[in-house]
């Protein structure tokens, strides 16, 4: 049997190696590398496929038919293998659809001219027959689209090299391995060609062909040996896709090789051109992910990543990539998204807080009940027996101890409607809901209700808070505010005088002011008011008594509420009381501050 037989059969297995090749990268064919390289591998099936079968063919028409079956392939190769190589190294920004329909121009020209060589000749001048060798080989003159053809794959391939050999002089010791596999494995077929077309070794076959079967040893090597991430990282199945946590996967030496969908919405700008750059490029605007990484292995939970002006939060957790022998062969950064959590557990933590602050009020409010009830009760137990004995005793008449009784029975009452007021604005369990109102409507409302007790005293009220106006407080709270205030100056203002009512807008709050022109505060009153948790009751200008409690609440209402209370006071002149309360704008703008300052 004549060697051409067994040369035959070697080429079928360097076909076999090829096609094996073009399934494991169509196996990973998200990969934009892994479609030029098995593309690539594909046009060398067909290559030798069609050359195992020239050789042994008996006619030159049959031999005919099997070159245009290796020219389904050969043209294209060249191109096929330089996009690889601009993928391989880092290079992917520049395979745009108009430089791969550029570069397939004369690939095309060749495809066609050879399939076509019958008419004109300009690529095989004849083609005849050779027995030397015992078997019949086809000589061919070629022409001048051959020659075209061979210049243009040799000059991509020369490019090709260059900028693999950067690469290996470039890369660390591990890569170095792999990027050498490439070299070597793409010499196979145009060394073996530029030894057969530059006639220095006498070969009666064309070798180049044969090339195929280096290249697809030194291929399957660092594919199995080396696992090339580059070419098929192992992250990058069905599953990586789909994922809705973020997933970027870089090799040993901190280069990108993979992402999914989903890192385009965390990592500003990530694209397919991005493949092959360094961690350091990738993470550029975010610091503490490229600390991560180059640490290794390892969770760590909410983290918000600079630049997100959303409030995005994240858990991030890095781990290696092993192979099947446990070696590792790169990183994974897997980004969860938890800014549902943390802001839901943000709320629960600022309604623990406000659910404190009310239980805390509440027990004063008790201890202000506890106190402020017992002395009222006991001088009316007291004088209920003064007033039983007395007139047992004497049957004088008790006009002045009813009297006092009077004033005291009121007082009781004027504390219990209070409390009434506090209960009744906590019926629920205590929930305070901030909303927005309209405070102009708000004070027209409360001054209906003290009608009655500001004509007895014939006193002018004067709201100038424009229509409009508008504030962020909890409804039943801000009314009690708002009465205790108006009663307090209207209890504090002579027969005829006058209450003023004012609201100033100041760094997105509003501060009103309610202002009377009795007798002002002294100096010793001014002193323990709004500090005290019990303060005395004054006597209003008409002998008006009160329990004490309400400035109290007022005080509780205003914090509760985010604002704070003052007053300013002159003897003889009158006093103003102040107390500020947010607008929408920066009780939305404290929420914020308070998810940045909830950062794990």
């Amino acid at each position: 049997m004549s060697y051409n037989m067994y040369l035959s059969a070697l080429l079928m297995a360097a076909t076999c190696c090829s096609l094996a090749i073009s399934y494991l990268c169509w196996k990973r064919r998200e990969l934009p590398i892994a479609i030029s390289y098995g593309l690539g591998m594909l046009t060398g099936a067909f290559y030798t496929f069609g050359y195992a079968f020239e050789i042994v063919s008996t006619s030159l028409e049959h031999i005919r038919f099997w070159l245009r079956i290796e020219y389904m392939g050969i043209p294209f190769g060249t191109v096929l293998w330089f996009i690889m190589v601009l993928q391989y190294t880092g290079r992917q920004a520049l395979v745009r659809k108009w430089l791969v329909a550029t570069l397939m121009i004369v690939p095309t020209i060749t495809f066609v001219s050879h399939h076509t060589n019958e008419w004109h000749h300009l690529f095989y001048k004849s083609m005849t027959l050779n027995y030397s060798e015992g078997f019949p080989l086809v000589t061919l003159v070629k022409g001048p689209l051959y020659k075209l053809h061979v210049y243009y794959s040799y000059s991509f391939f020369v490019v090709g090299m260059v900028l693999m050999i950067q690469m290996f002089i470039k890369e660390k010791l591990r890569m170095k391995k792999q990027v050498a596999l490439m070299i070597i494995g793409s010499w196979g077929p145009y060394g073996f060609t530029l030894v057969y077309l530059s006639g220095v070794i006498y070969m009666p076959i064309d070798i180049s062909p044969f090339g195929f079967i280096i290249s697809g040893v030194f291929y399957m090597w660092g594919i199995y040996q080396f696992n090339m991430l580059r070419l098929a990282p192992l992250a990058l199945q069905k599953v990586f896709a789909s994922m809705q946590d973020a997933v970027i996967v870089f090799d040993l030496d901190n280069s990108l090789t993979s992402f999914n969908q989903s890192a385009n919405r965390v990592i500003a700008g990530i694209n397919n051109k991005w493949i092959g750059q360094p961690a350091v490029q990738v993470f550029s605007q975010y610091p503490v992910l490229l600390e991560k990484i180059k640490q290794g292995p390892f969770m760590e939970g909410k983290v918000q990543l600079a630049g997100h002006a959303d409030e995005q939060f994240y858990n991030v957790h890095v781990s290696f990539i092993n192979d099947k022998n446990q070696r590792p062969v790169g990183k994974m950064l897997l980004l969860s998204d938890v800014t549902d959590m943390v802001r839901s557990e943000i709320t629960l933590l600022e309604n623990a807080r406000q659910l404190r602050e009310l239980n805390t009020f509440k027990d004063k409010m008790f201890s202000v009940v506890a106190h402020d009830i017992r002395d009222p009760l006991a001088v009316l137990v007291n004088l209920m027996e003064l007033m039983e004995e007395e007139m047992q005793t004497y049957g004088e008449d008790q006009q002045e101890i009813v009297n006092e009784m009077g004033q005291q029975i009121h007082n009781t009452f004027t504390l219990v409607e209070s409390l009434l007021e506090w209960f009744r604005s906590q019926s629920g369990g205590m929930i305070f809901k901030p909303v927005e109102r309209d405070l102009a409507q708000t004070i027209q409302i409360n001054i209906r209700l003290l009608l009655v007790r500001i004509e007895n005293k014939q006193i002018h009220i004067i709201s100038e808070i424009p229509k409009d106006t508008f504030v962020y407080a909890d409804k039943e709270m801000l009314d009690l505010i708002v009465r205790n205030l108006l009663s307090n100056a209207i209890k504090f203002t002579n027969f005829g005088g006058t209450i003023r009512l004012r609201a100033d807008r100041s760094d997105h709050k509003v501060v009103v002011s309610v202002s009377d022109t009795g007798d002002g505060i002294t100096s010793d009153q001014a002193s323990m008011l709004l500090q005290e948790d019990y303060p005395v009751s004054s006597t209003g200008t008409a002998g008006e008594k009160g329990v004490g409690l309400g400035l109290t609440l007022c005080r509780e209402f205003v914090h509760l509420n985010g604002g704070e209370i003052w007053f300013d006071s002159t003897p003889a002149q009158g006093s103003t009381f102040y107390f500020s309360i947010p607008t929408l704008s920066e009780a939305s703008s404290k929420q914020s501050d308070s998810l940045r300052g909830g950062r794990a």
